[in-house]
């Protein structure tokens, strides 16, 4: 009687032990199984042999063009052409309303600077209320060129040199109209350092000027025989 209890008591202790030993297993003892490898079959080798007798293929491309910078540069100086010849054929169609308008025959002092401060610049780059910087404002108005920027002004007529007795050597060397016959529109010239603009040239062979600064800094005019002037200056290409 004994002895069995013993052995009751060994089995019960060793149940216990092993029940024990399940829950004291850790978290991450358990793994998945491992997949098998993939085994990779060897690709075959694919060999071409084209024959020197086969005719060679024509390989097709798309056709384009394109411009060169020599082209471009072309373009754009004819497109700034085409713009510098329509804005003269403006500028002279500007020139024939005005120059049959009452304002054109009535205008007499339409110099816009009449009261400027002396001896100082011009819009156009002579000084203001000389005869000069007057003849270049007729010439400006004369192709309907009255605002900024201006077509004529001191860097195109005479660069270099302000005065009026200049004026005759740069339109020569301009290869600009230098004439001893008047028209209207034309620049009178004197080499002792003046001109004028010429309004009118008369049946009898006058001219009839108008002109700033022979009274000074204003405005005046004067009819004389054309013989008295030493040159007429043609208005010049704009």
């Amino acid at each position: 009687m004994r002895v069995r209890k013993q052995g009751i008591a060994v089995v019960t202790f060793g149940a216990v032990a092993a029940l024990m030993a399940t829950v004291a297993l850790p978290s991450y003892a358990y793994s998945e199984p491992e997949a098998a490898p993939v085994q990779a079959s060897p690709m075959d080798t694919v060999s071409v042999e084209v024959s020197d007798s086969a005719p060679p293929t024509a390989l097709a491309r798309e056709n384009f063009s394109a411009t060169t910078p020599a082209e471009l540069a072309s373009a754009r100086a004819a497109a700034a052409a085409a713009t510098a010849a329509a804005a003269v054929v403006a500028r002279r169609n500007q020139a024939v309303t005005y120059t049959a308008s009452n304002s054109a025959r009535e205008a007499g002092d339409d110099y816009p600077w009449r009261d400027a401060a002396i001896k100082t610049l011009s819009p156009l780059r002579y000084v203001y209320r000389e005869c000069v910087d007057f003849v270049v404002w007729r010439l400006n108005r004369d192709v309907g060129s009255t605002s900024a920027p201006f077509a004529y002004d001191w860097g195109y007529l005479t660069p270099g040199n302000g005065n009026a007795a200049a004026w005759k050597g740069a339109w020569e060397k301009h290869g600009w109209p230098v004439s001893n016959t008047p028209k209207a529109g034309d620049v009178a010239y004197w080499a002792n350092n003046h001109v004028a603009y010429v309004k009118a040239v008369n049946a009898d062979g006058t001219v009839f000027l108008e002109e700033y600064n022979v009274i000074k800094y204003t405005y005046s005019t004067r009819t004389i025989p054309a013989s008295q002037v030493d040159a007429f200056l043609s208005p010049p290409p704009r």
